[in-house]
């Protein structure tokens, strides 16, 4: 079975021993546009990191090496399945505006045809946005979440779920005559709030509804037993990672250094990140007597970033700061409804990028100036604005819950109990003392202690 999957992948690879790389770079375009997009390449690639010490921080110490190897393992597969096939499919010539026919391992892409002028640097920038849609969903499933089932589920979301999606909205960002179908009705989102965060985020909200909550999580009394996380250092430090990475998320996305433009947008990134911290911590200790308030003060933060991403382009500092202060309440609300549905995240990934995603997109309306709106007026706007959300929530939920069923019948989504208990990390070493701390959790459960043999 190995040497036929190695040969598919060889074969799959061919087209581009065909075509080098260097060809998909023509000569029109500043060369200070090219190195800026890289370096914001860079600066979202950093990202995983973030996403890594989030995770990491927020989830229990026995699980920290499978996390680690996780998240290695998503980047190294999605940089091949999105080159292989998902960047033709969200770039490659139109096929009535739902997919791309063409560009697939670059084989079929003429260097002095219709291409926009930054070649592969955009792929580039493309692969490191699929890494983050994908990347988010190892938090909210973390824990109990087979190691197969997670990396079928990144190689879905990077071949079929995130390309077609961007299709449709960012269709025509790499080759100018391509169909957008949605980008053409007026719909705007500037850096991923929806392509993005609701997209990974519906995802994740799938994902944690089919694999159920964590062994012991939710009492028989509805109540939430508290798991202890790791350390809540290594969380804000994953956060100021994640930080970092969205100024180049938002500050690249004009695909150009205009040296005011990419200010003020990193300004109002930075802004609608800050009011998002700011009001959930104070939200939370007001209005939820403080419960879990460090990772509601991070989900805030986060929450806000995401927020800006749809439209820290079309407005000024004021509008991102009154919509990073609704992002905090709003937050936090999701937060606490997602536990009285027994739904278990272990990173508030749901709260901090698809309900902060949605109401990022549903803002560009409200805060966006209205001579920049693409649809020509505010209510216009908005009917576009949910015509273009309720498309991502209904296409990634659809595929998502149908990978998820698939993979409960076949190949298993969740580990055994025992693996659950022991933790992933112990499961991954052979002869290692199980974690002390299961102690009073296999007690709550009425578990007896493993043997030597299992």
């Amino acid at each position: 079975m190995k040497y036929v999957l190695m040969g598919l992948l060889w074969s799959l690879s061919l087209p581009a021993v065909a075509q080098p790389i260097q060809s998909l770079t023509p000569e029109a375009g500043l060369p200070l546009d090219r190195i800026w997009v890289l370096v914001c390449t860079i600066l979202v690639f950093l990202m995983q990191a973030g996403f890594l010490c989030l995770e990491a921080g927020m989830s229990r110490r026995k699980h920290m090496a499978v996390m680690a190897i996780k998240h290695l393992m998503d980047w190294c597969l999605i940089s091949l399945t999105f080159y292989l096939v998902g960047f033709g499919l969200m770039f490659g010539p139109s096929l009535a505006g739902l997919f791309g026919t063409g560009l697939f391992a670059f084989g079929a892409l003429s260097p002095t045809g219709d291409v926009q002028a930054l070649g592969g640097t955009f792929f580039l920038f493309m692969l490191a946005f699929a890494g983050t849609a994908t990347a988010m969903v190892s938090g909210a499933m973390a824990e109990r979440t087979s190691f197969i089932a997670y990396m079928a589920t990144a190689a879905m979301v990077s071949l079929v779920i995130y390309p077609v999606y961007g299709h449709w909205v960012w269709g025509n960002l790499f080759l100018s005559g391509n169909r957008a179908w949605l980008a053409e009705l007026g719909f705007h989102d500037f850096a991923g709030s929806s392509v993005v965060h609701v997209l990974g985020g519906t995802v994740a909200l799938v994902g944690i509804w089919q694999v159920g909550p964590r062994l012991g999580r939710f009492r028989p009394d509805g109540q939430t037993q508290p798991f202890e996380a790791v350390s809540v250092p290594l969380a804000c430090l994953g956060a100021f990672l994640l930080w970092l990475g969205w100024w180049g998320f938002n500050g690249g996305s004009l695909y150009s250094f205009q040296a005011m433009r990419v200010a003020d947008i990193i300004l109002n990134t930075n802004l609608c990140g800050a009011a998002g911290a700011i009001s959930a911590f104070f939200h939370c200790i007001c209005f939820q007597q403080g419960r879990e308030l460090p990772f509601k003060f991070l989900g805030g933060a986060l929450g806000g970033l995401v927020a800006s991403t749809a439209v820290a382009n079309l407005t000024g500092p004021q509008g991102v700061l009154l919509l990073g202060l609704l992002v905090g309440p709003v937050h936090n609300l999701a937060w606490v409804g997602l536990r009285r549905l027994k739904l278990d995240d272990p990173v508030g990934v749901v709260p901090a990028h698809a309900v902060c995603g949605a109401l990022g997109i549903l803002s560009v309306p409200l805060i966006g100036q209205a001579e920049l709106l693409p649809a020509g007026s505010r209510l216009a706007q908005l009917g576009v604005q949910l015509l273009g959300l309720g498309v991502c929530i209904l296409w990634t939920g659809g595929m998502a819950w149908l990978l998820f069923r698939l993979l409960r019948i076949g190949a298993g989504l969740r580990v055994s109990p025992v693996d659950e208990m022991n933790g992933l990390t112990f499961s991954l070493e052979p002869g290692a003392e199980p974690p002390a701390d299961d102690v009073a959790l296999r007690s709550f459960l009425g578990m007896a202690e493993p043997s030597e043999d299992t």
